[in-house]
């Protein structure tokens, strides 16, 4: 019995030690980050106590601001003066799920109140600095983003309105705008009613009923879809940049191609016949041509040079990212064939089947032929002040990747020069003096319920010769068969091309 009782007793200092070591590890080592913790309800009830900084667009327009509560328990709400225009950037800060989302997200601790450096001997000695914010300044051009939203949402009714529109700035990486539809209206997920914004939460977090995409998880880097034809502009870079042998490589003219390894033809859009050299197969979108052109570059240089344009292997370990500063940007993937595949490679060579892509990753592909091969890092964040309007933080750019040698590039951009004035992109109709390069793409897909549909493309970049000022890609999936990426996604680039244009005149 003795032995018993010192066993049970041993068993109780130990379970006490256990507990006492606990209590010294919360109260001390783990106390600064509990307290600190946006978990901590106290922690997030200050946060509505206190003002939250604005997040601005370049020119000074108010995307979101912190204003007087007129209801509840808080002092202050947040409110997006733009409603939903900016939200997939913006995304949202509220009482029940805090900043989850968007530039509230990825710049909260300087959005939040914190304390400020000491400004004065006294505030260094006896007060302590105020707890205020900063504020956000994005590069977003709002002539280009209402311009982008307007085409985008003005479609023909006929034809599904869901999609994005990502524009650059090739030498910067700046931002100038993205848009993704469908997207929700923040000021609803910010109200101080608790149920009311859960409630919107759920509405927010469900698939659309035709196309099936949630308006909180934005398209421009959310989702991914098969490239098409844009594609070819990473077969052709290749050629240049990896495989010059190939450069005056010539398809005999043809309607379709077939491949040892699969029972499958693939044929030209429309069934007619084309061929020749890279010259005169990017302009008019030859499949059969680059198709051939791809297996002859081969599986190693084709999985390479879509590496350098920022897409990820598809099932490899390590997946690369853009580094855009907002959460949740997605990956844009190239298979991993085989290395004597043939069927497989020509389909991928021209952007079916075996590759995905965002339309965040295709902005960037047309800013780097854009830019001399060199794509430089996005970004939305043009500085933060802080209350004082001193300077809290500026971003300098920085190249991302070198996608291609410069004369691979301006090759490549030539070929796209092309597209515009005599190929796939002519009826569009872009005025000369705009000097445009574009591609376009129609990818053939499967639509979530439905028949079979396409994925419309277009990508460019203006001027297409001299220093480029934007890039763009626009994607609009799940379109009807007998369209195509030219007449879909063409009439918006030329929208947003045209507001820049008007906004910048010619001296």
């Amino acid at each position: 019995m003795g032995r018993r009782i010192r066993w049970l007793g041993l068993v109780m200092v130990i379970c006490f030690a256990l507990v006492v070591v606990q209590l010294v590890n919360i109260q001390f080592r783990r106390a600064p980050a509990l307290a600190s913790s946006p978990y901590n309800p106290r922690v997030a009830a200050l946060r509505f106590e206190n003002l939250r900084g604005n997040i601005t667009a370049i020119d000074g327009t108010v995307l979101a601001k912190s204003v007087r509560a007129t209801s509840g328990t808080y002092h202050y709400m947040r409110v997006y003066p733009q409603g939903p225009l900016y939200a997939g950037l913006t995304g949202f800060d509220d009482i029940y799920y805090g900043a989850p989302a968007g530039i509230e997200y990825e710049y909260n601790q300087f959005l939040e109140s914190h304390p400020q450096s000491p400004q004065n001997l006294s505030q260094m000695i006896f007060d302590k600095p105020p707890s205020v914010p900063d504020d956000v300044t994005l590069t977003i051009d709002p002539v280009l983003q209402n311009a982008a939203w307007q085409a985008l949402t003005t479609l023909p009714r006929s034809q599904n309105k869901d999609g994005a529109v990502v524009v650059l700035n090739p030498t910067t990486g700046a931002v100038l705008a993205m848009v993704s539809n469908p997207t929700y209206d923040p000021n609803q997920l910010a109200t101080p009613d608790v149920t009311l914004e859960q409630n919107a939460h759920y509405a927010d977090s469900l698939p659309n009923a035709l196309e099936h995409f949630a308006p909180l998880a934005p398209i421009a880097t959310e989702s991914r879809f098969p490239p098409g034809s844009t594609f070819k502009v990473v077969t052709s870079t290749a050629v240049y940049n990896l495989k010059p042998s190939l450069t005056n490589y010539s398809f005999p003219s043809a309607v379709s191609i077939s491949f040892p390894d699969s029972n499958k033809t693939l044929s030209n859009d429309g069934f007619s016949a084309c061929g020749g050299t890279m010259i005169a197969m990017l302009p008019a979108s030859c499949d059969p041509g680059y198709a051939e052109l791809g297996t002859k570059v081969g599986v190693s240089a084709m999985t390479k040079q879509a590496q350098l344009f920022g897409y990820s292997i598809y099932g490899a370990p390590k997946q690369y990212v853009p580094n855009l500063d907002l959460p949740g940007v997605v990956p844009s993937t190239f298979s991993n064939l085989p290395p004597n595949s043939q069927a497989l490679l020509a389909y991928s060579s021209i952007g079916q089947d075996n590759d995905s892509t965002t339309a965040l990753e295709n902005a960037l592909m047309a800013a780097g032929i854009a830019n001399g091969g060199v794509i430089m890092t996005p970004h939305l964040m043009e500085q933060i002040r802080d209350s004082q309007g001193n300077l809290v933080s500026s971003y300098q750019p920085t190249p991302m990747l070198r996608a291609a040698t410069q004369a691979a590039a301006a090759s490549v951009n030539d070929l796209m020069l092309g597209v515009a004035a005599h190929g796939t992109a002519a009826g569009v109709g872009f005025p000369a003096a705009w000097n445009v390069a574009v591609k376009t793409g129609t990818a053939q897909v499967q639509a979530p319920s439905g028949p079979e549909e396409t994925d419309d493309w277009m990508i460019g970049f203006m001027p297409g010769k001299g220093t480029p000022k934007l890039a763009i890609a626009v994607v609009v999936p799940y379109q009807s068969f007998s369209v195509t990426g030219a007449e879909v996604a063409g009439p918006i680039v030329k929208a947003v091309f045209a507001a820049y244009a008007a906004e910048t005149p010619s001296p």
